[in-house]
């Protein structure tokens, strides 16, 4: 698989990252770890969790598998902290709670240090700074190889990333952001990719597939054993099933049938190969959906076939975000 750079740093990741929401909930050791040896024998390395995923289980079950599966330095673990259960309040961006929620990953997942850790969404009650000096303090102990945010907005993602830049070699560079991107949601276009293609930050499109949804198989309606019957994430799939995402979805299938291949495939190729985008983080419930996935790494989308996508799903950027002067 082809490996890319992280933002404007020296780690290299897979261009297709493995994603490990379910991990330890709707996927067992037996299913992740079939997962995790398919993609790592195609090379891929990048594999995303975070401390709330399955209320741990996501890193320990990880941490299971490592080396005693996959060598531990072929992979590119990225983990995240700052979301919390209780839901008042649902983020805590505090130094003293992410360093104490890294050291109970790294105790999870089995191993001193991880390759990418993610602050994992804007506590807008901590001071910024105090959130980035923690940042700071797990790279400086080597607790953490590099960093990254996820779902900060535009203004949130430039602060941050300037504040890291505003004394090199002191404070540590933002190698990533991690964002839901796909064709049935692409509001990261109007400020937070702009702002990460300026700051040299690299974006991790998470659920590329539009939760699923562009896939195709809740097309002529909801399988059974779909996250959409789930009832845990049915109310996540449910906002993309209205009628302007079904007619991107059809809009994807004609190109899919017209290139002889699926619309995940097709799906998934126009969100990896966006400017800016360095590895689209993809959830699956079992192996064969991975390898199905994983075989996008063959297939790049005619310019035609881009274009014709962009503008189905393309979305209403109007003032500030369009240049005032075309108004």
């Amino acid at each position: 698989m082809e490996q890319r750079h992280l933002g404007r740093t020296g780690l290299r990741v897979s261009r297709i990252g493995l994603g490990t929401l379910t991990w330890g909930r709707d996927t067992d050791e037996h299913d992740a770890a079939e997962q995790l040896k398919a993609f790592w024998e195609v090379g891929g390395t990048l594999v995303d969790t975070a401390d709330v995923y399955g209320g741990g289980e996501a890193e320990y079950l990880l941490g299971r598998l490592v080396e005693g599966l996959v060598p531990r330095h072929d992979l590119v673990i990225a983990t995240k902290a700052g979301s919390v259960a209780d839901p008042y309040p649902r983020f805590n961006g505090s130094r003293g709670h992410l360093l104490a929620a890294l050291d109970a990953s790294l105790e999870r997942l089995g191993t001193d240090y991880v390759d990418l850790w993610q602050v994992h969404a804007f506590d807008p009650v901590t001071p910024l700074e105090e959130t980035l000096q923690a940042v700071d303090l797990a790279v400086s102990t080597g607790r953490a190889r590099y960093a990254g945010v996820s779902n900060f907005c535009g203004w949130q993602l430039a602060k941050a990333a300037t504040w890291q830049l505003a004394s090199p070699g002191v404070r540590t560079r933002l190698a990533s952001t991690q964002m839901e991107y796909s064709l049935l949601q692409r509001g990261v276009e109007r400020e937070v990719l702009p702002a990460a293609l300026d700051l040299g930050v690299g974006l991790l499109p998470s659920s590329p597939l539009g939760r699923g949804v562009l896939t195709g198989k809740y097309r002529t309606g909801t399988p059974a054993d779909s996250r959409g019957a789930s009832e845990v994430l049915a109310p996540f799939v449910e906002p993309y099933l209205d009628d302007p995402a079904r007619r991107i979805v059809d809009a994807v299938a004609t190109a899919a049938d017209g290139l002889a291949t699926t619309t995940l495939q097709v799906a998934l190729a126009w969100v990896r190969d966006r400017p800016g985008v360095v590895a689209p983080i993809v959830g699956a419930r079992n192996a064969q959906q991975l390898t199905e996935a994983l075989s996008v790494e063959a297939l790049s989308l005619p310019d035609e076939i881009c274009q014709a996508l962009d503008d189905v799903s393309a979305p209403v950027h109007r003032y500030p975000d369009q240049d005032w002067s075309t108004l």
